[in-house]
């Protein structure tokens, strides 16, 4: 069963990156014991075929043009993901204001009327649930940009 098992993790591997602890939950149901499965994850990291690295960069190329910074660090944090490596890849990407307004600007356009507080909240509160922090909404909002 232990050559299945490899198997099955060489064709997750396959399409794409994956975590360490996302693979292993996707495989310990599959596996015959514990040991086994930490044993096929050692070696496919000592392989470099399962990186965390990887996978981060990968999730990061692939969400961070649409998210905001809690959201990606939540994210990678329930893949298993330590939390140095999730800091360190943060503070590596795009900056989160220049981000913010790129999709404030695909979805919206044109900032609101000052007198349209319920547009205006509208656009805050979707900025939000895309997970970036209140200080770059209510700058992206109040058109406080250094590049202007």
């Amino acid at each position: 069963m232990s050559g299945t098992l490899r198997e099955r993790a060489l064709r997750l591997l396959a399409r794409r990156e994956h975590a360490r602890v996302e693979l292993a939950r996707k495989l310990a149901p599959y596996a015959e014991s514990g040991e086994a499965l930490e044993a096929l994850l050692d070696d496919l990291a000592a392989r470099r075929l399962l990186s965390d690295e990887r996978y981060v960069e990968m999730r990061l190329n692939a969400r961070a043009a649409r998210f905001g910074n809690a959201r990606l660090a939540y994210e990678l944090r329930t893949q298993g993901v330590s939390e140095a490596l999730v800091a360190t890849a943060l503070a590596a990407s795009d900056d989160e204001l220049v981000r913010a307004r790129a999709v404030w600007q695909r979805k919206f356009g044109a900032k609101p009327g000052a007198a349209d507080a319920t547009e205006q909240a509208r656009q805050m509160r979707f900025l939000l649930s895309r997970g970036f922090s209140g200080e770059t909404v209510r700058r992206v909002l109040r058109g406080d940009f250094e590049d202007d």
